[in-house]
């Protein structure tokens, strides 16, 4: 496994990231269990999740998978840094989410219940709060930070100005501000490129993609369409019937470049500059394995030419669009 620091941090991460998503709703916890040590044999120290996931409201059922399995000992917590999530309803009671100083305690005292410890690594913002002011948000970070209850304060979902925004914020504040940014980014969707890498390269923000594979369409659809193993319905069918021909020339690509069409959509993301390293949410220890295998997958500028020529991106605004 490789490692990096998260963004301009002393923090040592892995370059795959577990995502735990899936733990719990398509995931049973002894499966989760066994994947989260796999994933520390394999060397992943990095794990993803947020109070909402796991979808019964209130009940952060992900979480609570995650510190029964600390509550087995072993050295699980100290060798994992930990990043959960808040913003979304936690209840039907007004001040149940977003980012005011009141759910920010809350929120964080009831994700270190459920985890079963008493710190977070990377505390992130899952949504900016349009409604909260940013000397509201920072002074609640910073009790929790001087309590020892969070390290490092990441977001997720935010636009370009958003991370600005926040970055100058913390800065009249004499406070470290974001360390992270969580966004959608993957050979498909880069719109990202436009204002939020850019963004978060200038302020020192690791960037961590979630949907590298774009929901599994990057994952060789065609050919498991093709050879019977998925069915595809919906939003998804849709895209890749008006895509077949962009998505078939990828899979040629992959093939002809000695790699499964996950691996080197993950490894193309690893070659992007900023990008601290993809989530991915294995649902089994076959996609755990993939996931690992892609941070030794080199390319060289020509492979990377040829993705682009595939899947084209954006420069930095303003260029993308102006002379």
């Amino acid at each position: 496994m490789d490692y990096t620091h998260l963004g301009r941090t002393g923090l040592s991460v892995s370059r795959t990231i577990l995502g735990t998503m899936n733990f719990g709703p398509q995931t049973t916890e002894d499966d989760s269990h066994a994947i989260m040590d796999a994933a520390h044999d394999k060397g992943v120290n990095f794990f993803d999740t947020a109070n909402v996931y796991g979808w019964a409201k209130g009940e952060g059922i992900t979480e609570q998978i995650i510190g029964r399995w600390f509550a087995k000992g072993g050295g699980r917590r100290e060798k994992t840094v930990l990043g959960t999530k808040l913003y979304g309803d936690m209840g039907d009671w007004p001040n149940d989410g977003k980012l005011s100083a009141l759910n920010i305690r809350r929120a964080l005292d009831a994700s270190l219940k459920r985890l079963q410890t008493d710190y977070i690594d990377v505390y992130q913002f899952h949504h900016v709060d349009r409604d909260t002011p940013w000397d509201e948000i920072w002074g609640a970070i910073e009790v929790a930070v001087a309590q020892g209850k969070i390290l490092y304060a990441g977001s997720s979902n935010f636009a370009g100005w958003h991370i600005a925004q926040a970055q100058e914020a913390a800065k009249s504040r004499h406070f470290l501000g974001l360390v992270s940014e969580q966004s959608l980014y993957n050979l498909i969707a880069r719109d990202i490129e436009l204002e939020v890498l850019p963004a978060a390269r200038h302020y020192g923000l690791g960037v961590i993609p979630w949907s590298p594979l774009q929901g599994g369409i990057l994952g060789g659809i065609i050919g498991k369409e093709d050879g019977g193993k998925r069915r595809l319905e919906g939003r998804s069918k849709e895209f890749v019937d008006s895509h077949r021909t962009q998505l078939e020339s990828y899979e040629n690509l992959a093939k002809e470049l000695g790699h499964e069409p996950g691996e080197l959509a993950l490894a193309w993301l690893l070659h992007q500059p900023g990008v601290t390293g993809p989530i991915t949410g294995p649902r089994t220890m076959a996609q755990l394995d993939s996931a690992v295998a892609a941070v030794d997958i080199k390319l060289d500028q020509d492979a990377l030419d040829k993705l682009d020529a595939i899947f084209p991106g954006h420069q930095p605004a303003p260029e993308d669009y102006a002379w």
